[in-house]
């Protein structure tokens, strides 16, 4: 079995790949969605401990997204495992532009087998 973290806290910034109006997202100059949601991804990744021959793949995510963010901001992520079912994991995600919370929810990451996962793709291409 596998000894995860409970939680970790990561760190970015928001740059002009991560902005709406790079990622067509939207049209504006602000943090997008789709980024603040890789970021989130990012540290549920890090919170597992995972052995040589498995990775994890997210299977479900449910987020809002509550104020924007400018060019520039520093913005900080938290994921928190918070159950562990077989191989499915539950984490609440936070992200942070200060002590402003701008964006929330849950996401659910499955614990997969490296190879068969990308044998089993092989055969969809």
């Amino acid at each position: 079995m596998n000894k995860h973290q409970t939680s970790v806290t990561i760190l970015r910034k928001v740059e002009d790949s991560g902005l709406a109006c790079a990622m067509k997202s939207g049209s504006l100059p602000v943090l997008a969605t789709p980024q603040m949601i890789a970021w989130m991804e990012e540290a549920s990744c890090l919170c597992l401990h995972l052995q040589e021959n498995q990775t994890s793949v997210g299977i479900y995510m449910n987020v809002c997204h509550n104020a924007p963010s400018p060019k520039g901001a520093d913005i900080r992520i938290e994921a928190e495992l918070k159950s562990e079912k077989g191989r499915i994991l539950d984490f609440e995600v936070n992200a942070w532009m200060g002590e402003i919370c701008i964006g929330k929810g849950t996401h659910q990451r499955a614990i997969v087998d490296t190879n068969k996962f990308l044998a089993k793709i092989a055969t969809k291409s």
